[in-house]
């Protein structure tokens, strides 16, 4: 299902970090595609979270796979050891611009919690065709950790009009710097590509051309979303 002969390189993403991109990640990709398609009645509407739009869960053997190629290809160049829990899913971008709310018009991080000693990765599998669909970009707070976090819990809790006067923006992706976060480097996007980061570091899709965007996953930003905790490696 993985491919075990896949392109692996890592491209430096600030601070240190690197982005885990895996070129050619599965063996029959449009096979998982097909499986979307098949039960696009199945995707329902992501909870209160950052994702903006479509999400389908992958049953547990799956995700046993995915933990498989992660664990022989990727969790060490991430820092990471074993694998504590893992689940997956498949994804649709769906929301045009101006219905987001106000956290979904900002970078994110993917973190569940974890302790000190454990480390959150995330991955999404590119399953489109269309580059302009849109990777994924990775940013850099421009204000210390208590200021942004304090932003964050706020952003949360306001409206629209509020929070475009906020970030100095009308409601839309977020594609660029801004007063709060550096764009440090957008992965674009990939048929059968598959990047893998440390959760922690602040990401967002990269969607320039909300009008492409389609609840159909023959036709829109169908991605594979997996992610894994996993204990830090010592030292």
């Amino acid at each position: 299902m993985f491919n075990p002969r896949a392109r692996i390189s890592e491209v430096p993403i600030g601070d240190g970090q690197s982005c885990i991109v895996v070129d050619d990640c599965m063996l029959d990709p449009r096979a998982l595609r097909a499986l979307a398609i098949e039960h696009a009645a199945g995707f329902d509407a992501a909870p209160r979270n950052a994702f903006p739009g479509l999400e389908l869960p992958m049953p547990a053997a799956f995700s046993g796979l995915l933990d498989e190629f992660f664990m022989q290809h990727v969790r060490r160049r991430l820092g990471a050891r074993r694998t504590l829990d893992v689940h997956s899913r498949l994804s649709l971008v769906t929301l045009p611009g101006a219905q987001l709310r106000p956290l979904q018009r900002v970078c994110h991080r993917d973190r569940f919690g974890v302790a000190a000693d454990q480390l959150a990765a995330a991955c999404v599998l590119y399953l489109f065709d269309q580059p302009a669909l849109g990777g994924t970009s990775f940013f850099r707070p421009r204000q210390s950790a208590a200021q942004t976090n304090d932003m964050m819990r706020t952003l949360g809790g306001m409206d629209t009009a509020a929070a475009s006067a906020m970030l100095g923006a009308e409601p839309g992706y977020l594609l660029a710097s801004n007063a709060w976060f550096e764009l440090v480097h957008t992965v674009p996007a990939a048929w059968n590509r598959a990047i893998f980061y440390d959760g922690s570091i602040f990401h967002s899709s990269h969607v320039g051309a909300p009008e492409l965007l389609s609840a159909d996953p023959a036709r829109g930003r169908l991605t594979l979303n997996g992610f894994f905790v996993c204990r830090r490696q010592a030292g």
